[in-house]
């Protein structure tokens, strides 16, 4: 007995039926593996109120730098979840530079001082990010309620 090969020059039909039970596994395995970066403030920050803000629309190398109160009442600086003082915060964003930044996607940063804050502090913060050529620089503020109250 001989079997008759059928010469066709037809592609398989392509079952797709668990293509969309395959696409929520990953879409939930990514979810749960992946956890966006925030920081937890160790110094108390209120941020001064403003009535011209706008939201920074690039997320991309933005780093936060917290000025505010510690328990023992003296104003320290955070950058992420690591103190430093000023030395440091130039040592560590030049660090940075060197690894990250570029001049496509150069380095932010973005402020948030306590209103209590010593002016000249929030100068010194400014002046050590120039030595390490960090240049864009945005300020936190809360949005100013109509009445004047948060």
């Amino acid at each position: 007995m001989r079997f008759r090969k059928r010469h066709t020059n037809e592609v398989p039909i392509l079952n797709t039926a668990s293509l969309p039970d395959l696409i929520f596994t990953v879409l939930f395995f990514f979810m749960i593996v992946t956890h966006l970066r925030d920081e937890t403030p160790k110094v108390q920050v209120e941020v001064p109120q403003g009535t011209e803000l706008t939201p920074m629309s690039r997320r991309e190398n933005l780093y936060q730098i917290y000025v505010g109160r510690t328990a023992a009442g003296d104003f320290r600086i955070q950058v992420n979840e690591k103190m430093m003082d000023l030395e440091q915060l130039t040592v560590f964003f030049l660090a940075e530079q060197r690894k990250f930044g570029s001049e496509d996607e150069p380095i932010s940063v973005s402020l948030k001082a306590d209103r209590e804050a010593d002016m000249g502090l929030i100068t010194d913060v400014k002046l050590a990010l120039r030595k390490a050529n960090v240049l864009n620089v945005s300020y936190a503020a809360s949005m100013k309620a109509e009445n004047g109250k948060k």
